[in-house]
């Protein structure tokens, strides 16, 4: 009997799910994470001698597997953000937000354009916010770390865990103006886009503020079980990002804007967010993203990669990364330190693989090259550089910041927002 699914392509993978949940700890001892261990795993069971597997790079099924690995993320990590518990420090991370965010595509708009040749303003705009989004879950060393200050640590979450829901209009409008600009009778225009952001967050308001109302109404009338309440938060993640979808509107804004409304019902029971299940899924899909990116998407990319990406990719997580930071901080009081420690570790991950794998499906193949050249590069280093460096930076800092004193930002005390962990254990 024939099977519609890939048996040897699971067994692979439940392999490689079963290997890091044996030796996690050893490797981590030794700076190796999940993100880097799943994207080797990847590469060698897919490539080479030890191939095993062949999955195509517009596989219908690992695109389906990423958009809803980062629906549930956004969802969840909006859920997450209490503003009343941020309210000591929240100038910090809407200073990132609403400038450094901005001024970080805009640079990177600028160093795409000039270094990939031929490439429009539209392409150049669509790399520099792939590419913006930092991911927490890549510095898990540093937001576990309890030497480094917690304000440092709760501004580095909270920034990871808005940017990529800021992002995405910016990503998807700039895509609908690339296709634009390559077919003029594409369906897919600028105010089109406008209006599917429009909608998406309308839908997703909707399906999360009355969910958090309906959780809430039958807990305390006792009609819903304890151990059922998790289902009915991970049903409105999937239920605000497929909503939206059905009625052609976007997405993603749709499940980022259903977790802001649901953590703004259920910010007062931080306890009865019941986002266990949502998080443990995401973080599961996650690992699985990150597998398909060492089969999918680094020979691919490294194929399609001249010199000019390994440039840009080296500029966008250094000075287009750092320098906006720096703007962005000016006067808020941290130390130069502190500064350059935010700046550098802004660590590109599950956004920036998804939006790439988006933007070569929508593409021409000219530009899907160019995209996933400059993409595969800048998240490859990524992963690699900060991985290496979390451990040695992170010492080295909060050496520096035991010596700053009281009463300096640094450490502001307030309550610290979990972090999506890739993890397996704490640090040490």
């Amino acid at each position: 009997m024939e099977h519609g699914v890939d048996a040897t392509a699971v067994a692979v993978v439940a392999a490689c799910l079963l290997l890091w949940g044996l030796v996690s700890a050893r490797l981590e001892r030794f700076d190796v994470s999940a993100p880097i261990a799943f994207v080797v795993m990847g590469l060698v069971v897919s490539h080479g001698p030890t191939a095993v597997i062949d999955v195509k790079l517009q596989s219908e099924t690992v695109r389906t597997m990423a958009e809803l690995t980062l629906a549930l993320v956004l969802f969840a990590d909006a859920s997450r953000v209490n503003v009343r518990a941020l309210r000591a420090d929240a100038a910090i991370p809407a200073r990132l937000l609403v400038i450094g965010l901005p001024l970080t595509i805009a640079a990177g708009t600028g160093v795409a354009a000039a270094l990939l040749g031929g490439t429009d303003w539209w392409l150049a705009a669509s790399i520099g916010a792939i590419v913006a989004p930092t991911d927490a879950a890549l510095g898990a060393t540093i937001m576990q770390d309890p030497r480094v200050p917690s304000a440092v640590r709760r501004c580095l979450t909270v920034e990871s865990g808005l940017n990529d829901g800021i992002a995405t209009p910016f990503v998807n409008l700039f895509l609908a103006g690339a296709i634009s600009a390559e077919a003029v009778h594409s369906s897919t225009t600028i105010a089109s886009a406008a209006v599917d952001l429009v909608g998406g967050a309308g839908i997703g308001v909707g399906v999360g503020i009355v969910g958090a109302i309906a959780a809430r109404a039958a807990a305390r009338a006792g009609w819903s079980a304890p151990g059922s309440r998790a289902f009915a938060t991970l049903a409105l993640a999937l239920l605000a990002y497929a909503t939206a979808l059905a009625a052609g509107t976007n997405g993603f804004v749709a499940a980022f804007a259903a977790g802001l409304g649901f953590g703004a019902v259920a910010s007062r029971d931080p306890e009865g967010l019941h986002l266990d299940l949502t998080e443990g899924l995401g973080t599961l899909l996650s690992l699985l993203v990150w597998f398909a990116f060492g089969a999918l998407m680094l020979v691919p990319g490294l194929r399609a990669a001249g010199w000019q990406d390994v440039v840009f990719a080296l500029a966008a997580l250094t000075v287009v990364r750092m320098v906006p930071v720096w703007l962005a901080l000016l006067g808020s009081g941290l130390d130069r330190s502190t500064v350059a420690f935010v700046g550098w570790f802004g660590p590109r991950g599950l956004a920036s693989v998804v939006f790439g794998l988006l933007a070569v499906d929508s593409l021409d193949p000219p530009e899907q090259r160019v995209v996933l050249g400059a993409v595969t590069v800048t998240v490859g280093l990524s992963v690699l550089l900060h991985g290496v460096t979390a451990g040695p930076f992170t010492r080295r800092y909060a050496a520096i910041a035991e010596r700053l004193g009281k009463g300096v930002p640094e450490h502001t005390s307030a309550d610290l927002p979990p972090v999506r962990a890739l993890r397996g254990r704490s640090p040490r």
